[in-house]
């Protein structure tokens, strides 16, 4: 999807079509206010709103990222991830609106619905971002595949009001890489002899899975395009990365992938972190920062129980003031669900690592996951009689036990 989150808020508000918007940070005071009329007599519509009365990004204070800005802010820079206050010094005439979840999600439903009423065969990669093979649908192979883009895309904007690029390749590795040469609202068809003329010139990055440590590792080797990694010998590769990831590099170079567009696929982990509006200490901001980590494993358990799963380990992130990251993990002997369980063994984990420089994010993560009802004799929680047993001793201790804050 073009610039989702964006565009969305775009739908709300049209009086800022064409106009520097970035999205991100959470909700202030400042975004409920603009919904209000100036006298205090009560709501008013989103689209009557004067595009002076928007908060710009040259006023935002605090440590947010952006999570999608669109197309008119991107022409000076500004670019997802990136912290807002950085982006304010690129482009401090933006607007600057918060992540409205709820809607997001609503939209990604609709258009999920749009295309698997077209093309039933849909690997979902996100809320703004799918995988879908054209293969058996009737008509998938006319024009290589650009008329039932063309279809899909009609059908999205039909139900939606939005726009979508579509990328159409023999396999998932090129389709995803073609998805971006031609935004927004664009097709691009990329067939096996097109490898070398559009594929190669493009730089590593360019391929899902080439991070930017492995883009480093790979420009101080000298090679930054996809056709430079292709000269490769595959043994030099493997010798650098691996065997696994070396090899992986050398085939991809070459627009090898064989992965299957996967219709079912259960999540690895699921996790919460946030990042604070100012550093804090693991001691002078004892309170604070137990709030915090309490807060983050209850989500976090709530969304396990929301979607049925329960699982075994239990890990934490944290990230220093000077950007250095640490992470540590725990398993359980039975998976689980429970808030209580979650956060005492998360506080176990903080024992393991040092709290002597202030912290600027914390995240609590639940990993080797399965299905809640997978499990024999589970109660309402989706926790196993043992670790329910464990749960309620847990709440019959302080929530704070194992725990350095």
């Amino acid at each position: 999807m073009d610039a989702f989150y964006a565009s969305v808020e775009l739908l709300r508000y049209p009086q800022l079509k064409g106009l520097p918007v970035v999205i991100g940070g959470g909700r202030r005071k400042v975004d409920d206010l603009l919904l209000q009329s100036p006298d205090g007599s009560g709501p008013r519509e989103p689209c009557f709103i004067p595009v002076e009365d928007f908060p710009l990004l040259k006023d935002y204070v605090g440590r947010g990222v952006i999570t999608t800005a669109t197309y008119a802010a991107r022409q000076f820079g500004v670019g997802s991830a990136m912290g807002m206050m950085k982006a304010a010094k690129l482009c401090p005439q933006a607007i600057v609106l918060p992540v409205d979840f709820d809607e997001v999600r609503k939209y990604s439903r609709t258009f999920k619905s749009a295309i698997t009423e077209i093309a039933p065969v849909m690997q979902d990669r996100g809320v703004d971002e799918v995988y879908i093979d054209f293969t058996d649908v009737p008509g998938g192979q006319r024009e290589g595949g650009r008329v039932l883009a063309r279809l899909i895309q009609k059908s999205i904007f039909e139900k939606t009001g939005l726009t979508c690029s579509i990328g159409v390749a023999p396999n998932r590795l090129l389709a995803k890489m073609a998805s971006e040469f031609n935004k927004p609202n664009g097709i691009s068809i990329v067939y096996e002899e097109d490898l070398q003329p559009k594929i190669w010139p493009l730089n590593v990055r360019k391929i899902n899975g080439i991070g930017p440590k492995a883009g480093e590792k790979l420009a101080r080797l000298g090679i930054e395009t996809i056709g430079q990694l292709a000269e490769q010998d595959e043994q030099r590769l493997i010798g650098h990365f691996g065997k696994s990831t070396g090899a992986w590099m050398h085939r991809v170079a070459w627009g090898r992938d064989d992965s299957p567009v996967v219709t079912e696929s259960e999540p690895v982990s699921m996790s919460r972190e946030t990042t604070f509006d100012r550093d804090l200490h693991a001691v002078r901001d004892r309170a604070e920062l137990s709030r915090i980590f309490t807060d983050l494993c209850q989500r976090v358990a709530q969304d396990l129980q929301r979607k049925g799963y329960v699982g075994k380990t239990i890990g934490i992130k944290l990230r220093y003031e000077d950007f250095k990251t640490a992470t540590r993990d725990h398993t359980l002997a039975l998976a689980t669900a429970d808030a209580a369980v979650i956060r005492r063994t998360a506080g176990l984990c903080l024992k393991r690592v040092p709290l002597d420089k202030k912290l600027r994010l914390l995240g609590v993560r639940v990993a080797t996951l399965h299905a809640a009802g997978a499990a024999a004799d589970m109660d309402g929680t989706g926790a196993q009689p043992d670790a329910v047993a464990q749960s309620r001793k847990a709440r019959q201790a302080d929530m704070h036990t194992g725990s350095l804050f």
